[in-house]
């Protein structure tokens, strides 16, 4: 079975259980933050993912290090310790995070602009866009991007709005190259 499948079905447990005990919210905070330590310190990957080191070694270090998260995440990263799995902890947050989303009706989108958006920009950003995907709201996250040179572009899952001079100026460059 793909990695990709497995952390689906991880996913889909973690929002039954999260549904179950009305904690989508906490389990998405908690989760978010063990991502960003997982990507942060590669370190603790290879340490968890050793062959060498026992699963009870593994276990405790897990206990002391999150001891302050909640039992379902601790007991989650457990269980990935044991089935070998601990290296998908990035997919399945990923995966978690769209499911909950998608039950309360929110989409992520990552805005690209010359500089930081004030909160007013940000708000018209996410009416407009959450018209247009049919969503509730928008959660957006603003990157400063210099080389856009001025405007937008707008990443939505999959889809990118490009209002940005320099993706104009790409445009125009192949409409020129293909016109010859």
């Amino acid at each position: 079975m793909n990695d990709t499948v497995v952390a689906k079905r991880y996913a889909d447990a973690l929002f039954q259980l999260g549904s179950e005990k009305a904690a989508t919210d906490v389990l998405v905070e908690e989760f978010r933050t063990v991502k960003d330590i997982f990507q942060d310190d590669k370190k603790l990957q290879a340490f968890l993912q050793h062959p060498r080191i026992s699963n009870e070694k593994k276990k405790q270090f897990i206990d002391e290090v999150f001891k302050s998260f909640s039992k379902d995440v601790v007991n989650t990263l457990k269980i990935l310790i044991e089935r070998h799995r601990i290296g998908l902890i990035t997919s399945i947050v990923d995966f978690f995070v769209q499911l909950v989303n998608d039950a309360q009706g929110i989409a992520e989108a990552t805005v690209y602009s010359v500089r930081e958006l004030s909160d007013t920009e940000k708000e018209q950003l996410q009416n407009t866009f959450a018209k247009r995907f049919n969503k509730k709201a928008i959660k957006l996250e603003n990157v400063v991007d210099p080389s856009i040179i001025g405007g937008i572009k707008v990443r939505v899952g999959n889809t990118i709005y490009d209002g940005t001079i320099s993706g104009k100026l790409q445009r125009i460059e192949r409409n020129i190259v293909t016109a010859n």
